[in-house]
């Protein structure tokens, strides 16, 4: 046994222009709620627990670009969904104010990017 602290993934934070309007995007697609909220930062969390979900206002924020370009701004993570139906999970996502990637990596997965630009991946839970 060693004496090392303990650690917890507590929230992942993703950058935005806007917080309060990912994080209404992303509590609508997820069924999440809010649970703190600040001018420029607001976190959600599953009723289930879990780590949470932080978006944070950053007034310089550059929307990602995906496929990655060189000298382009480059992804830095990507959010992976379950889902149980890939169409309509995809239409759902699409009418909450996403838009689906021009290019899509296989076809048991959808790329698309969330209202502020950053991509994330829809896939069938097996």
């Amino acid at each position: 046994m060693t004496d090392a602290p303990r650690f917890t993934l507590a929230s992942v934070v993703i950058d935005c222009r806007d917080a309060h309007a990912l994080a209404a995007f992303y509590g609508r697609l997820l069924g999440w709620e809010v649970t703190a909220s600040e001018p420029d930062w607001v976190q959600l969390r599953s009723l289930d627990g879990g780590p949470a979900l932080s978006l944070q206002g950053e007034a310089g924020y550059v929307p990602p670009r995906w496929p990655e370009e060189v000298d382009e701004q480059q992804k830095m993570l990507h959010l992976d969904i379950h889902v149980d139906d890939l169409e309509v999970a995809t239409r759902r996502a699409v009418a909450l104010g996403a838009r689906e990637a021009t290019s899509q990596p296989q076809d048991d997965v959808r790329v698309l990017f969330d209202p502020a630009g950053h991509p994330f991946c829809l896939f069938l839970h097996i």
